[in-house]
């Protein structure tokens, strides 16, 4: 960490206020998964049922639907070996939130298959973002400690790229989790009304997260942004 940094009282706060979003958010999705987990689906499918329900009906037949042997809520949908890949909780689940959280997967699953946009850009960029992600914090308070701004520039650039990926995530996120409710209605899966009630609730919990990550990373980025006199004037580092 460069001196402006420890010595800057407005360090901390943003730190702060990033810290307590990624907190709330995280309750949230707990508290959320939690509470629907106790309340069993009409049809009384597991998650992996429901997942390989809603693919069938849109006639997807090439996704894969894999138990992970462990991860709390680390469900996700691999592109590049087309497999949807399921916590314990979510695969063998026959709760609403189970199938909430599976069919939001199998949702990713149908915008590969249909060339959704969001979803391909997000994948083209990983490359950079995981660059981006290990050497752009490092080289910006590096460059600003020793005072190459150069460095320390090429280093925000690389870091906006995070921030990028994480907005281009939420369209992507929000539209799986439309297909998942709209699927798992019409799939007679869960029932209008409390049941679906319930799915959309431990889903908006999810995309919180999203979004906490990203408004995080923003001020991060528009901190750093000020203090290298990217915006607001000249560096504050001077």
């Amino acid at each position: 960490m460069s001196p402006f940094m420890m010595s800057d009282p407005l360090y901390p706060v943003i730190f702060g206020v990033a810290a307590v979003l990624s907190l709330i958010a995280q309750f949230r999705v707990k508290s959320s998964f939690a509470k629907w987990s106790k309340v069993g689906n009409y049809r009384n499918m597991s998650g992996a049922e429901a997942a390989a329900k809603m693919l069938a009906s849109e006639g997807v037949t090439d996704v894969r639907i894999l138990r992970q042997q462990s991860g709390f809520l680390s469900d996700n949908f691999n592109p590049g070996e087309k497999t949807i890949n399921l916590s314990p909780d979510v695969y063998d689940g026959r709760s609403i939130a189970a199938v909430g959280v599976a069919c939001h997967e199998a949702g990713h699953a149908l915008q590969h298959a249909d060339g959704y946009a969001p979803l391909k850009l997000r994948s083209a960029i990983i490359p950079v973002v995981t660059i981006g992600n290990q050497f752009g914090l490092p080289m910006v308070v590096l460059g600003a400690g020793l005072g190459w701004m150069g460095l320390a520039t090429i280093g925000f650039i690389l870091f906006s790229t995070m921030f990028l990926f994480q907005l281009i995530t939420l369209p992507a996120e929000i539209d799986a989790s439309v297909r998942s409710k709209n699927a798992l209605v019409a799939n007679r899966i869960v029932q209008p009304g409390p049941e679906a009630d319930g799915v959309s609730s431990v889903l908006t919990a999810a995309a919180f997260t999203y979004i906490a990550a990203a408004v995080g990373s923003l001020l991060t980025l528009l901190y750093h942004a000020y203090r290298l006199g990217l915006i607001g004037g000249r560096s504050r580092n001077d």
